[in-house]
């Protein structure tokens, strides 16, 4: 059925262009309607004229009824009195004059046939007219204008985006990584970010950032995003687009160049070309950059990389192997050594240090992970401590202090013959020192201060870390740690007394423990009761215990680390005392004058351990032998390589050359298991 009230080919607002006037008469004379007008749907505004009413109506009773019905008055007459009654229902609405829409009028038709009883006819009307909308619908969709082209600026000109290519590159990253996993999401809000002129790499970025909010959805998108990510930062190293598949090849060629270019930086050590540089590039396995996770490639990338003015010269296979070349240089087959050191780094079966992978290979390749000192009793050695926090830090190393020895406040200062600040003073000025000297610019400096639990200022070295009071006697980014004698547990247990000396009146108690530690402190409590020690003060052990735990809870500071089971357990009983750990509190070495205590570190990822057995998952023994051997292998040879700072801890390092071995992934492979 064509009912010229819907087909858009027609003049006015009824009849089709070919229609004819010899169709019904008018419903109205032609004076009467001159006030009233049609909006047609493209919105040119057409003279009313009700016989294309008249037209539409008869067609439609024609597509129902056949052609017979065209010569019947019955069917002309009822087509007359409906159109009559469609024009007076319109002019009601508008008495005065006026215009009518299209689709105003076709609704009075529709009501018309309607309440004239020709329900067959109205709903074959109404199935036309929904039809000829949705025809409108697909014709307004093909003539609609195309979507204006988004410009981006690419090497300094200005070109259309090219979106194919943008979505080609998030499918990419998408792929392999599960069905819930799809990049229609990131395109998405990525195209929602943009505008006209963006930069490209700002194009890249978004898709970065776009990635990244639907990690909370599905954490697997981490590995769609850390792969956009890695496409930047290829970008960004090698000044061209790479595709995953092309990247051994890349890596291969682009190797030796990156050696070459990190030495005329004076960023890598010279003796690095020396090595086979087209065997070790490759070695190099592209494939392996698909297992980072968005933290992981973008804390690499903040940090690790090397760069030159901000600008990344490193990818990440090169920087495994530039890690395993700087812990080779000592080896007779460096290439083989390198190589193996590189397999168990790049598959993360083991990971080195923090400072391990920052400096290896490096002019200064301070490689240790922590460095423990005691600080003397003098002006020259508490600044030349600090000094060596300074020199240490900036190369990455992390400091235990131990400021027990130093005197507390109202101590008697021979030289001057007045009063000792304490120990919080300096305290302020090494943790000014940790914020200053910031490892390079690449993290926070990290010290830990160790204070032993009878010293005279330890209740004001509990509130260094609070938020209230005066703030030159406030260390906000320095971490302190208790370091606790069990007697002082046992007082605590048995509601006893507690007394707190100067340790420039008992001397020896620094480096006494277990049962010759409280013979000695016993008789100190003795005379000082007689008053033959000053400065002294006695307190409720368990108050002073209350205090502890109140600042522990309150602001996390100071840790609860105990003296004597750090020493009774010490296999280097026989080498000295340890008087404090780490920032860690993991590492417990000894420590004097002449020895600062180095450890070196790198852990064993256990996760990477499994393998397929008889019951589900079981623990490779056999890669485990083979990975802790390769371990300790690099951890002997950064002792060796490293860069020392400070030379007291040069000589303790290798008289004693300790290691620290540990585990990570060991919940993630219980779960596995």
């Amino acid at each position: 059925m064509q009912s010229a009230l819907s087909t858009p080919t027609s003049t006015s607002h009824g009849t089709p262009a070919s229609a004819s006037s010899s169709s019904t008469s008018p419903a109205a004379a032609p004076g009467m309607l001159s006030h009233y007008q049609i909006i047609r749907r493209n919105g040119a505004v057409v003279p009313f004229e009700p016989q294309k009413i008249a037209v539409a109506m008869m067609k439609a009773f024609l597509a129902v009824h056949g052609t017979q019905g065209a010569a019947s008055a019955s069917v002309r007459e009822t087509v007359d009195g409906l159109t009559q009654a469609v024009v007076r229902a319109l002019q009601r609405s508008r008495p005065g004059g006026g215009t009518f829409h299209i689709e105003d009028v076709q609704d009075q038709v529709e009501l018309g046939l309607m309440r004239g009883g020709h329900h067959e006819i109205a709903r074959a009307y109404v199935l036309y007219r929904e039809r000829r909308t949705q025809e409108r619908a697909r014709q307004v969709e093909q003539a609609a204008p195309p979507a204006p082209v988004l410009h981006v600026v690419d090497g300094g000109r200005r070109v259309a985006l090219d979106l194919g290519l943008l979505q080609s590159l998030i499918t990419s990253a998408c792929s392999g990584l599960g069905a819930d996993i799809k990049s229609e999401p990131i395109l998405a809000e990525t195209m929602r970010n943009l505008y006209d002129g963006v930069p490209m790499d700002e194009v890249y970025k978004a898709s970065i950032l776009a990635a990244r909010t639907l990690i909370e959805k599905d954490p697997d998108y981490t590995y769609a995003t850390a792969r956009l990510l890695l496409h930047t930062i290829v970008k960004e190293v090698l000044g061209r687009e790479v595709a995953p598949a092309d990247m051994g090849p890349a890596y291969a060629d682009y190797f030796p160049q990156f050696i070459q270019r990190g030495v005329e930086a004076e960023l890598l050590d010279e003796r690095l070309q020396q090595f086979d540089l087209a065997r070790l590039g490759a070695a190099l396995k592209a494939e392996r950059d698909q297992q980072f996770d968005y933290l992981g490639l973008q804390t690499l990338y903040d940090r690790y990389f090397l760069h030159v003015k901000k600008t990344r010269i490193e990818l990440p296979q090169a920087f495994f192997m530039r890690v395993a070349m700087g812990l080779s240089l000592g080896e007779v087959d460096r290439e083989a050594r390198a190589i193996e050191f590189y397999e168990v780094l790049s598959s993360f079966d083991f990971m080195s240090s923090t400072p391990t992978l920052f400096n290896s290979g490096t002019l200064r390749s301070q490689l240790s992970s922590c460095y423990l000192t005691t600080v003397p009793d003098n002006l020259d050695g508490i600044y030349e401590s600090i000094k060596e926090n300074a020199l240490l830090s900036k190369f990455a190393g992390g400091l235990g202090n131990d400021w027990t020895r130093v005197r507390a406040l109202g101590s008697h200062i021979k030289g001057t013959n007045g009063e000792s600040q304490g120990v919080v003073p300096f305290l302020k000025v090494v943790n000014d020192t940790a914020v200053a000297v910031n490892q390079g610019g690449k993290r926070k400096g990290a010290v830990c201060t160790y204070l032993e639990t009878w010293h005279l200022d330890i209740e004001e070295f509990l509130e260094l870390r609070k938020n209230t009071g005066d703030d030159r006697r406030r260390t906000h980014d320095m971490n302190t740690a208790n370091w606790i004698p069990d007697l002082f547990m046992r007082r605590v247990m048995e509601k006893g007394t507690w007394t707190l000396f100067s340790p420039n009146n008992v001397p020896d108690l620094h480096d006494l423990f277990g049962a010759d530690f409280e013979r000695a402190y016993v008789a100190y409590e003795e005379k000082a009761a007689r008053g033959e020690i000053k400065p002294s003060r006695t307190v409720q052990a368990s108050d002073l215990w209350r205090k502890m735990l109140t600042m522990l809870f309150e602001t996390g500071h100071p840790w609860i680390t105990f003296k004597d089971a750090c020493n009774v357990r010490s296999p280097q009983q026989h080498s000295g005392v340890v008087h404090s750990s780490n920032l860690c509190t993991e590492i417990t070495l000894n420590t004097s004058d002449t020895e600062t205590a180095v450890c070196n570190l790198g852990s064993v990822n256990l996760l990477q351990h499994l393998k397929d057995g008889a019951n589900g998952k079981e623990l490779d023994h056999e890669k485990l032998k083979r990975t802790v051997s390769t371990a300790m292998r690099m951890l002997d040879n950064v002792i060796d390589i490293n860069y020392y700072a400070v030379k007291k801890a040069r000589d303790s390092n290798l008289r004693h050359r300790p290691v620290g071995l540990g585990l990570m992934g060991f919940q993630d492979a219980l779960y596995a298991l």
